[in-house]
């Protein structure tokens, strides 16, 4: 008579993503032992000396033939400890201590210890949603963890303190295990006024107006910013900030968000409702900062984990020429492909890039200091910010010039600076008016616009009113990509103006913002 085949479920994360994975058990005739087939990984294969533990140290045992789990489809690469509760349930149900029935109805996530409690694997979050989007009505998940797995809606969580207690659900027992209130995680969480007081706030820049300014149409249309200035004269200080007066996220990117952070090795205990901030030291390799993968995984880069932030790069010419160059695609596209032998993944990178750089080497040129004058020659200075391609900052909105704050700006600023609270307020209702006029599309956000879009028929300025954009485009000043990024500027203006559309003078800011001339 032929072994019966035992099946749980278990989930496996390729980046965002998940796919089913069925655990199949079966005993055969040979001595006791156990094998797991299905490409696993190292850490997955290791599996079976945790699980043969854990179980002896529940209490129970394996049957003393030969265990075979087949983690199918065999042909996807799996990796990590995540699949230990399933391969454990599936072997627990072929050795004959667990009722087969029902398995494979839950999705089972969780790595075993050698003690038998479970622990939470990384991406917990991302793969519980997966399984919500499968069709999975209950999820398993170590007691922990269930509060971040209970942030996802429409799916019960099962709590499982150990794999003591995931046999008594599935037994009908009620020790061990309960089940994860889901609303622990649907109220949106505020932090304390005592802990908000602790945030960047706009209120700490000093002496730059318009840079200040700048910011808030950057956050306003959801534009790339590029600043150059003298060590000092604030650079990193309003890339900071930036992250503070950028809307709380939707519902859409809070989950996205959410799920990134998952990847990490803690758990949630609310969804991310804040825009993050990224800011990568200048020697970050290429795949820290655009993600990569192979057979051990998928791992997600800075601009990944800034989708719907800011990803600052403080010091931007001293990072590789071929890091730089790498984010042209996902700062044109909003995602980054990930293509390997066994490995196709592609990760959100709807990020906000802020570039900060010197103007020279010693980074004294044009900051008016006699004490400190620059000594680099001009063919340093062309090198130095040569490194930022030009494809690359053909992509930048807004390109502001830095000057420090002198002694006597500092006496003289009497008026009280905008919180970034007050100045979240004219962001958002920009951003209101952006999407009302946008509604029907695709887009949001003015930064995302296509540049057909706004030159065609129905939505193109009058000539009156793009005659300055013209005449730069006819001169060489600027490319077609950035004749269609001073439109978006202009609209932006236009809205945070309370204006229906750009007028020729939201079209000469918008150039001089871009760093053109207002002809």
């Amino acid at each position: 008579m032929s072994a019966a085949v035992c099946r749980t479920a278990a989930i496996a994360l390729t980046g965002l993503d998940g796919t089913v994975v069925h655990v199949e058990a079966a005993v055969s005739n040979q001595l006791p032992g156990m094998a797991i087939i299905g490409l696993p990984d190292a850490a997955l294969a290791e599996a079976k000396q945790r699980v043969r533990l854990a179980i002896q140290q529940a209490g129970m045992a394996l049957s003393d033939r030969f265990i075979v789990v087949n983690l199918s489809p065999a042909a996807l690469p799996k990796q990590g400890s995540g699949f230990d509760l399933a391969i454990a349930l599936s072997a627990l149900a072929a050795s004959k201590q667990l009722p087969a029935a029902g398995l494979a109805e839950v999705a089972h996530i969780g790595e075993l210890s050698l003690g038998g409690e479970l622990r939470r694997p990384p991406g917990l979050l991302s793969a519980v949603l997966s399984a919500h989007r499968h069709g999975f009505l209950r999820v398993m998940v170590p007691a922990l963890c269930a509060s971040e797995a209970a942030l996802v809606p429409g799916i019960e969580v099962i709590a499982a303190e150990s794999l003591s207690g995931a046999v008594a659900w599935h037994r009908g027992d009620s020790a061990g295990w309960s089940i994860a209130q889901p609303e622990a995680a649907a109220p949106h969480k505020t932090e304390p006024r005592s802990l908000q007081l602790f945030e960047p706030d706009m209120s700490d820049v000093i002496g730059q107006p318009e840079a200040v300014e700048a910011l808030v149409v950057a956050a306003a249309g959801r534009h790339h910013l590029s600043m150059v200035g003298p060590p000092g004269a604030g650079k990193t200080l309003l890339a900071s900030r930036l992250a503070s007066i950028l809307p709380d996220l939707t519902e859409g990117e809070s989950i996205t968000a959410s799920s990134i952070a998952s990847l990490g090795g803690h758990s949630l205990s609310a969804l991310v409702r804040r825009p993050p901030f990224e800011s990568p030291h200048h020697t970050a390799s290429q795949v820290a900062i655009i993600g990569g993968g192979d057979a051990s995984g998928v791992r997600p880069g800075s601009v990944t984990k800034a989708c719907h932030g800011v990803l600052f790069l403080d010091e931007a010419p001293e990072f590789p020429r071929s890091v730089l160059d790498a984010l042209r695609q996902p700062l044109e596209s909003g995602k980054v492909e990930i293509h390997r032998a066994k490995v196709h993944a592609t990760l959100p990178a709807h990020a906000q890039l802020v570039l900060a750089a010197n103007p020279c080497p010693c980074g004294n040129a044009d900051s008016c200091s006699s004490a400190n004058p620059c000594k680099c020659t001009p063919s340093q200075r062309i090198r130095y910010l040569g490194r930022l391609s030009g494809p690359l900052t053909d992509r930048i909105d807004l390109r502001l010039n830095i000057r420090r704050v002198s002694s006597v700006l500092i006496g003289l600023d009497e008026q009280p600076n905008a919180t970034s609270v007050q100045l979240r307020e004219r962001v958002q209702a920009a951003r209101l008016r952006a999407a009302t006029r946008l509604r029907g599309t695709r887009w949001r956000v003015n930064g995302e616009v296509s540049g057909d879009w706004l030159r065609a028929p129905t939505n193109r300025l009058s000539r009156s009113a793009t005659h300055v954009l013209d005449a730069a485009l006819s001169s060489g000043a600027i490319t077609v990509r950035g004749y269609d990024r001073v439109l978006r500027l202009g609209w932006t203006l236009a809205d945070l103006a309370e204006k229906p559309a750009p007028e020729r003078a939201e079209i000469r800011q918008a150039l001089a913002l871009r760093g053109g001339a207002a002809l």
